[in-house]
């Protein structure tokens, strides 16, 4: 999934909680949600910086060297400059875009 063209804010935003809960009908069930959206995108996205960046991983021994590759930098700061996984998960929980069940309820 590319993060860039998500239409999540870069910023905190102040939602309300009513918006939040009318979902699940329970402020907690939702916070548990986008918690753990959050931590699988989080997730996704180290896994995709780490795969990128081990194209420029080099194995040397000698700690005197050190190399500056000006394409791993730009890497580094376009992951930087993307939302925080929480925020992304917020916002895919007001669009509704998530799947999720309870199994204790069926």
């Amino acid at each position: 999934m590319d993060y860039k063209k998500s239409k999540a804010p870069v910023n905190t935003v102040t939602r309300n909680i009513m918006d939040l809960c009318q979902e699940t009908g329970n402020i907690y069930e939702s916070v548990v949600i986008i918690g753990k959206r959050a931590n699988q995108i989080s997730i996704e996205i180290k896994q995709d910086l780490n795969k990128k960046l081990a194209e420029f991983a080099s194995y040397n021994d000698s700690l005197e060297e050190v190399f500056e590759n000006r394409e791993q930098i730009e890497i580094s700061r376009y992951y930087e400059k993307l939302p925080k996984p929480t925020l992304l998960a917020t916002q895919e929980f007001t669009e509704g875009s998530i799947y999720w069940r309870d199994a204790s309820k069926n």
